[in-house]
C-alpha cells in the first residue's frame, strides 16, 4: 500500500510504501479483535463487592456459653455463618481475578488488523516530522490544527499521534486534551479503535516494525 507523506501543513512531500504485513492484511478477523478487546477490558476490571468471612467479622473471640449443661445448641463463636451478623459463606470477595489470558501473537495480529482497517478507510496520515522550535503547546496545537483542517478523517474530539518518542512533543501535548501521544512500543488496541484517525510520524513506522514484526514473524 502506497501512501503520501505530508509535512505539518498538510502538503505532500513524498510517497511511501507501508509494510503489507502490518497495514495490508488479506483478511481482517473481527472475532479476533473482539477477543483481544474483551481480554484487555476484563484485565482492567476491579472487584468491588466484598463480603466478610467468619475470620474477618469483628468480635466473637469468646465462646458464648459453655459447651454442655445449658440445654442449648453448642456454639463456638458468634461469628459463625449460622448467626445473624456472622460471616458469609461463599460470598463475593475483592480478591477475585478477572484477568483473561490472551496470547501475545493474537494481540499483535489484532493490532495489525485494526491498523489495516484504518489504512483502508483513509484514517492514517503519515507526517514527515512534527519538530518544534520549542516544546510549546501553542506551536504543536497550531500544527495539528492545520492537519485536522486538511484531513477531516482525523476527527476533532480525539486524535492519536504515534511518535518515535520525542520528549519535546510529550511536554507540548500535556495540556491538549484532544491530542494523545503514544510510542510504537506502547500501542493499545483500545486507543486505536477509539481514535477516529491516526497521525503517524515517518520515523515511528520503523519503530512499529521493529517492535512487533520480530515477535510475529
Amino acid at each position: 500500500m502506497k501512501v503520501k507523506v505530508y509535512n505539518p501543513s498538510g502538503e505532500p512531500v513524498s510517497d511511501l510504501d507501508l509494510n503489507p504485513k502490518i497495514f495490508e492484511l488479506e483478511n481482517i478477523n473481527p472475532n479476533l479483535i473482539h477477543e483481544v478487546v474483551v481480554g484487555i477490558r476484563s484485565s482492567q476490571r476491579g472487584s468491588i463487592a466484598h463480603s466478610k468471612t467468619r475470620g474477618e467479622v469483628r468480635g466473637g473471640g469468646k465462646k458464648p456459653w459453655q459447651q454442655k449443661g445449658t440445654g442449648r445448641a453448642r456454639v463456638g463463636s458468634i461469628r459463625s455463618p449460622l448467626w445473624r451478623g456472622g460471616g458469609i459463606t461463599f460470598g463475593p470477595t475483592s480478591k477475585r481475578n478477572w484477568d483473561l489470558k490472551i496470547n501475545k501473537k493474537t494481540k499483535i495480529l489484532a493490532l495489525f488488523s485494526v491498523l489495516t482497517d484504518k489504512a483502508r478507510s483513509g484514517q492514517i496520515v503519515v507526517v514527515d516530522n512534527l519538530n518544534l522550535t520549542q516544546p510549546k503547546t501553542r506551536e504543536l496545537a497550531a500544527k495539528l490544527k492545520d492537519l485536522r483542517a486538511r484531513f477531516p478523517a482525523l476527527g476533532r474530539k480525539q486524535t492519536l499521534v504515534i511518535t518515535p518518542g520525542q520528549n519535546d512533543l510529550v511536554r507540548a501535548a500535556k495540556n491538549l486534551p484532544s491530542i494523545h501521544l503514544q510510542t510504537p512500543a506502547n500501542l493499545n488496541i483500545l486507543e486505536l479503535i477509539a481514535a477516529p484517525g491516526l497521525v503517524i510520524m515517518k520515523d515511528a513506522l520503523a519503530g512499529i516494525e521493529k517492535t512487533y514484526l520480530r515477535n510475529n514473524a
